[in-house]
């Protein structure tokens, strides 16, 4: 069976390292992982993302349905706003993690994970019974980009006239790159400011616009150093900032709440899929819950690894790398709540060795030094 391709693979071809994820061929990196990884946390990259799901709800009752699929509510969104949610089944565990975008009164787009892009769209199609609603699949024909980073904004802004300053976070607007209509969000999986963008109406049949576009961004960002990016800096800066991986740290075994993703989920807002199961989850309370660890001695923590209290298994790591910030191992994990607690020490147990960890919060950087939060000059 042959690999999916975004718009971009001509390029990732010629200048990348090529893998499999989850059905498509994407570059794992271009130059090296923590090159990447640092040119975003200290400047600007940007990565490929179309491979992830986007479908449109479009129609009177498009919110009301968004309403029913979602643990969060989206009618209320503002007409230039976006936020992240969950799907979760009838268990309360988690289907996927998403962004949602207001685009109009009855427009609504949903970004998903690319694991999930059939699973997703076909679930919303099959709960839309009895809602007056259109849901159009729009992953091919509308490409998508992220542009990481402090300098991401000064990148972009030498393409458009509209002032990108004005976009606040998880906030959207329209203008032109490039010549093209792109939304344009300020949101992103890397903890940094930064912007997803997505040039409308450039299927994947006619590739040629939105490499154009990614090669100009790339041109405006070089006095920058501006780096492409590949999968393996988008997850060493996602779990630095402690963010979750559909699949590894949320799974359909998993709830909003044992991930410690409380603000997600709006019970008081009326039903959706899940709401019984996570009201009684709530009152009850959650029996493990999703930590981080940061390693104290030498060793770099990978998924499956053991969590230990001395002799004691309590879990394992769903998520593990060195950090290029930190200079040492840090791994997201679930153990029992009763060990939840900032500053305690655990072991992790590499190549059969119980090496210690803190728990620490998130994200594992300082906010102060790096992230969307940093102090400017």
């Amino acid at each position: 069976m042959s690999l999916m391709k975004t718009h971009l693979h001509s390029f990732h071809e010629e200048h990348g390292k090529l893998v499999e994820f989850t059905g498509f061929e994407m570059p794992i990196w271009y130059k090296g992982v923590v090159p990447e990884h640092m040119a975003v946390r200290n400047s600007v990259g940007i990565f490929d993302v179309t491979h992830m799901g986007r479908s449109l709800f479009t129609g009177p009752d498009a919110g009301s349905l968004l309403d029913y699929l979602t643990t969060r509510v989206v009618s209320s969104l503002n007409l230039d706003q976006v936020h992240y949610s969950t799907i979760c089944n009838e268990s309360g565990g988690i289907k996927d993690d998403l962004t949602v975008y207001r685009i109009s009164e009855d427009e609504f787009l949903m970004v998903y994970n690319a694991s999930n892009r059939k699973t997703d769209y076909e679930w919303a199609v099959e709960n839309s019974t009895g809602f007056d609603v259109q849901i159009q699949d729009v992953s091919d024909e509308i490409p998508m980009f992220a542009v990481q980073g402090p300098k991401a904004e000064e990148t972009l802004q030498t393409l458009t006239t509209d002032d990108l300053g004005e976009i606040r976070r998880f906030r959207f607007g329209w203008t032109e790159l490039a010549r093209l209509k792109t939304l344009v969000a300020r949101t992103g999986y890397t903890g940094e400011d930064g912007f997803e963008i997505m040039p409308w109406n450039v299927p994947l049949s006619k590739p040629s616009e939105a490499i154009r576009l990614w090669e100009e961004i790339l041109d405006k960002g070089k006095p920058f150093e501006i780096k492409p990016c590949g999968l393996g800096a988008r997850d060493t800066l996602r779990l630095e900032a402690g963010m979750c991986l559909y699949g590894a740290d949320i799974t359909e075994e998993i709830s909003p709440f044992e991930a410690r993703l409380d603000f997600v989920v709006q019970l008081e807002a009326g039903d959706f899929i899940g709401r019984e199961a996570l009201a009684r989850q709530k009152k009850e309370g959650v029996e493990k819950v999703r930590i981080g660890l940061k390693m104290i001695e030498r060793g770099i923590p990978r998924p499956g690894c053991l969590v230990m209290d001395d002799e004691t298994e309590i879990g394992k790591v769903t998520s593990g790398t060195h950090s290029p910030i930190l200079q040492r191992g840090i791994a997201i994990a679930y153990v029992p709540v009763e060990y939840f607690e900032t500053g305690k020490t655990l072991s992790i147990r590499i190549r059969r060795k119980d090496l210690k960890a803190e728990i620490v919060d998130f994200p594992f950087f300082d906010i102060g030094e790096y992230g969307w939060r940093r102090k400017r000059d």
